[in-house]
């Protein structure tokens, strides 16, 4: 089968996967596994405390693959600065840079004059026009079943996808829901060139990071063990459901506000879950997808069954 798309000839990797942002998680070990199966490991920058630790993921990274990967910046965490994070990036030469959550403009603009390819998550058509506006080389679009922040609409991945791919001229890569080779299908059949995935790379052997409660959670539960949180701060996302996340929805049931919720919500009371397995003292992201994910595999044994699956379903569409 033939995986040449715009994505794989824009990123010159050998299959149209991207790895997830993945906050706390997503480090060298994980990102060079994905990259050296063939799809686009990726750095999460903004879950490190210093531009130097960056730096050092970079080095890893390098060490471990000769293939391309990516830097991911959430921008949306309260302010954070990352300027100084982008110009370790920017130094070190990375391939790619992806941004999500909040406004990716001054990040185009400090990498302007670079040969960075640049991916941005959106979870809106709008989002995307925008995106596409500012530079982007490729959007990676988020529907509703996805883990993690998502868009305030609440729209399905197969809705979203076309949507977005007749707004737009870049390429469209599709994220929420999909975790096997019937996901990667459906999404190439719905006009995107490629997929993101986050939740089902938790779910590996290579991501060292991710407790082992949190993966058995993972395989063990359906899609109906998670809830959206943080509506009402107007960043929804989706988590595991869990007497934490119950305290979250109850606040927000009561109108609290983000003083009331920050404890709760904080990047402490998710490593506390994600980390240490304190399940019942913090929370973790998950999208629907767990319904689908049986097992824990490394990420080679995971591309060689999507791209096996893929291609099973690719001759019974040429029967």
């Amino acid at each position: 089968m033939n995986w040449e798309t715009r994505v794989t000839e824009l990123l010159n990797i050998q299959y149209p996967i991207i790895q997830g942002g993945l906050a706390y998680l997503a480090y060298s070990d994980l990102a060079a596994a994905v990259s050296n199966a063939g799809g686009l490991g990726q750095i999460t920058a903004m879950s490190l405390a210093h531009p130097d630790e960056l730096r050092e993921e970079i080095h890893k990274v390098k060490k471990l693959t000769n293939k391309p990967f990516g830097v991911n910046f959430a921008i949306g965490q309260h302010g954070r600065p990352f300027a100084d994070f982008l110009q370790v990036a920017i130094e070190e030469n990375v391939p790619v840079v992806s941004m999500t959550g909040g406004n990716p403009a001054p990040i185009f603009e400090q990498l302007k004059g670079t040969r960075i390819k640049t991916l941005v998550l959106v979870a809106a058509r709008r989002q995307a026009v925008k995106a596409e506006e500012l530079g982007a080389d490729a959007v990676m679009v988020v529907g509703q079943e996805g883990g993690g922040h998502l868009g305030r609409d609440d729209i399905g991945t197969m809705v979203l996808i076309p949507q977005v791919v007749d707004a737009v001229s870049i390429p469209v890569i599709a994220s929420g829901g999909i975790g096997d080779g019937r996901g990667l299908m459906a999404a190439l059949s719905l006009g995107a060139e490629g997929i993101e995935m986050g939740t089902r790379f938790i779910a590996t052997k290579e991501c060292v990071h991710a407790n082992e409660r949190y993966k058995k959670r993972l395989v063990e539960g359906t899609e109906t063990d998670t809830v959206v949180i943080k509506r009402t701060l107007g960043t929804p996302a989706r988590a595991l459901a869990n007497s934490w996340t119950e305290k979250i929805l109850e606040i927000e049931k009561n109108k609290g506000d983000y003083e009331q919720l920050k404890d709760f919500i904080s990047g402490m009371a998710n490593k506390r879950y994600i980390y240490d397995g304190s399940t019942s003292e913090g929370f973790a992201w998950a999208g629907q997808v767990m319904g689908l994910i049986k097992d824990v595999p490394s990420v080679a044994e995971l591309f060689e069954r999507m791209v096996k699956e893929a291609e099973q379903i690719r001759a019974k569409w040429g029967k």
